[in-house]
């Protein structure tokens, strides 16, 4: 993006149409049209933008802006920096496309994961000591507690580790399954006592 910042309909397709399309996808995502178009506009830029270009360049209200910068900077998408000579606020995205989606699913699950899995341990426990409850409904209960767990760890797990292992971990894809299955196969094998059986002359 040029450092005169067009409007969006005067911008290059591939740069109005990756903004136009965020929006849309923020709102499939539960996320305000506005939000999304905004971190798409500041993601795409090559310097900081205050909330008045930001409004011109989108045709948003800057009411509307005022929010939703408000909102980008509490999940921590965006961020204030100064610029010299100029009083007024300017934001910058986050560009580290890895660091963006730990932002986000970390936000999520405070939000929304963590207070899911609270109800479900409540439920489960009182479920436990309420014969009312019957034998399937308890079961499908603790089945989606025990989801909800095991998402949970494998969360922690993998923001822990590097992010170059991770993201050679999900570029490996399938091959992971399969070496996941081969593991599972020899110590099956190992278990039956076939895995050194001898071979037929």
């Amino acid at each position: 993006m040029t450092e005169t910042l067009e409007k969006i309909d005067q911008m290059p397709p591939a740069l109005r149409e990756f903004i136009l399309h965020w929006g849309d996808l923020g709102g499939q995502w539960g996320v305000n049209r506005s939000v999304a178009q905004i971190q798409a506009l500041l993601y795409l830029s090559e310097r900081p933008l205050q909330a008045e270009e930001i409004a011109t360049c989108l045709g948003i209200a800057r009411s509307n802006v005022s929010n939703s910068l408000k909102w980008l900077l509490g999940w921590r998408l965006i961020e204030r920096v100064p610029v010299p000579g100029d009083r007024r606020d300017h934001f910058v995205a986050e560009t580290d496309i890895w660091e963006m989606v730990l932002r986000i699913a970390e936000s999520r699950k405070e939000r929304e994961i963590d207070p899911a899995t609270v109800v479900l341990r409540r439920c489960v426990s009182q479920g436990s000591e309420d014969p009312r409850v019957g034998k399937v409904a308890q079961q499908r209960l603790e089945a989606m507690l025990d989801f909800m767990e095991t998402a949970d760890n494998w969360y922690r797990q993998m923001i822990c580790l590097p992010k170059a292992k991770v993201l050679a971990l999900m570029k490996m894809g399938s091959r992971i399954v399969n070496f996941i299955s081969a593991v599972k196969q020899g110590r099956n094998a190992r278990k039956d006592g076939t895995e050194d059986a001898p071979r037929e002359a």
